[in-house]
């Protein structure tokens, strides 16, 4: 295959530089692929054609590149033939979100807060084309694989996350039935009152389990999560919160911000594979790119 050839097939790509994970969207001859790489330090033009080689894409077969998340920044204007063009990671969630719920009309022109949950956590306002950095928290995976270092001795993510699914959270934590015997409001008595707050009693002097720590943790995480975007999803008037990021992979993250929508009575949506929808926001950025992000 010629590169004339090719370039005819390959219609755009994009890479998402996050602080975790790098992440790849390409739609080639019609059809949308994605895959990924751990981070593995500030991009140049060897990593860029590194990471494109690893789906089959050779960056001088590429008319235009968008780039965003991380350190885009230190990219120059142009590798070879290829123009680099940098997407405001504002915009590149906010579309991100919007494209994998497949909103279009009306519907994209709904508000949508769409959370990113990858090392830390930002919250976008998603209206039309016009997009919003509202809120986030420092709290997201990066939180869960320092402070899982430090409770479990891992940063494994999959052991994590099988460790929590086998883990009882309320080994660690108070329970509501623990504190005030009981329900409250929506929230059942089993619902977390106090993150950790057994270990913090002066009268527990027993061993929690690694299962029930990792449970704890994870829980700890998504539930700051899910709260803080419960939270400005109200308050910014939006009725349709998405959830991104590579942590949704993890069952009992999922399980757990699947209860605060339910608590709450909040339509959180949680995608399958989410990791790559700020790539694929950028992507779409590309060729129709919106007039207001901020």
């Amino acid at each position: 295959m010629t590169a004339r050839t090719q370039r005819q097939h390959t219609v755009e790509a994009a890479i998402d530089f996050g602080i975790s994970n790098t992440d790849v969207v390409a739609r080639i001859d019609g059809e949308l692929r994605h895959w990924n790489q751990p981070y593995d330090g500030d991009p140049d033009e060897e990593s860029v054609r590194a990471i494109l080689g690893a789906g089959g894409i050779d960056l001088a077969d590429l008319d235009r590149l968008a780039v965003t998340g991380g350190r885009h920044k230190l990219l120059p204007p142009q590798f070879g033939r290829t123009q680099i063009v940098p997407i405001n990671e504002v915009q590149a969630i906010g579309r991100g979100g919007q494209a994998i719920l497949h909103l279009a009309g009306a519907d994209r022109a709904e508000p949508t807060m769409v959370a990113s949950a990858g090392s830390g956590t930002a919250l976008i306002k998603a209206a039309g084309d016009s997009y919003a950095h509202v809120s986030g928290s420092g709290v997201g995976g990066g939180t869960m694989l320092g402070l899982a270092r430090l409770l479990l001795g891992t940063l494994d993510p999959v052991e994590i996350g099988e460790l929590a699914l086998a883990g009882d959270r309320n080994g660690a934590d108070l329970s509501l039935a623990d504190v005030i015997t009981g329900p409250i409001g929506s929230l059942p008595a089993d619902a977390t009152a106090v993150n950790f707050g057994r270990l913090g009693r002066r009268s527990f002097h027993g061993e929690v389990s690694r299962p029930d720590l990792a449970a704890a943790l994870v829980n700890l995480v998504a539930q700051t999560i899910g709260l803080v975007t419960v939270n400005a999803a109200k308050a910014y008037g939006c009725e349709r919160i998405v959830v991104l990021g590579h942590m949704l992979g993890m069952a009992y993250l999922r399980q757990v911000l699947g209860l605060v929508g339910k608590y709450y009575a909040t339509s959180m949506i949680l995608p399958q594979s989410p990791g790559c929808a700020t790539a694929l926001g950028a992507m779409e950025a590309l060729t129709s790119p919106g007039p207001a992000n901020r």
